[in-house]
């Protein structure tokens, strides 16, 4: 696998070696390993898989210590673009995002660690979502921050009037009123 930096360290894009030939391909979608020689030690616990059709957004969410997640996010089907926002206050890119066009076709993985917001919006007619987490969903933790904060500013790359959001995200607090627990000195792995 290559690991490729982002502007905000810590958020890796993560490209498998593919095999391909006449029948099909195939690659490791993870190893546990390589992936702590490479980027970090992680031990994932839980598996998620969401469908979802064009125009949707789904994020921008986190969850509060001491249930905090980290994630390795993949399409199995369609395309995405995945992002990822620091909110660790005082951090020199706090408020600030990494945007990766995810696809079934480049099978491009994207690694976030603890302290950042995460949401995607579906580029294609539908897209299968996928993702690991280092700690389990804990519904009492859960946060987010709005998608469309004018702070944050993140181009989804479709017109606004084709955003479909479920009722839950479309109440989330702008980055300066959510209740935001991580700071810069927040170990992200913790």
């Amino acid at each position: 696998m290559n690991v490729i930096e982002t502007d905000i360290p810590g958020v890796v894009v993560i490209e498998p070696r593919i095999f391909k030939d006449e029948r099909g391909y195939f690659f490791e979608a993870f190893n546990e390993r390589e992936f702590a020689e490479k980027v970090r030690p992680v031990h994932f616990v839980q598996d998620n898989e969401s469908r979802s059709v064009k125009g949707v957004v789904r994020g921008l969410h986190f969850q509060k210590p001491p249930y905090a997640q980290s994630k390795l996010v993949r399409v199995v089907k369609g395309e995405v673009l995945d992002v990822a926002v620091d909110i660790r206050k005082g951090s020199p890119t706090f408020g600030k995002y990494v945007a990766v066009k995810l696809s079934a076709d480049n099978h491009l993985q994207v690694f976030i660690p603890r302290g950042f917001a995460h949401g995607f919006c579906v580029l294609s007619d539908e897209a299968v979502f996928q993702y690991k987490c280092d700690n389990y969903y804990a519904p009492q933790s859960e946060a987010a921050v709005a998608w469309d904060d004018t702070e944050v500013a993140v181009d989804w790359q479709l017109p606004l009037e084709s955003i479909i959001l479920s009722d839950k995200d479309r109440n989330h607090p702008s980055l300066r009123e959510a209740d935001i627990p991580f700071t810069i000195n927040h170990n992200l792995y913790e």
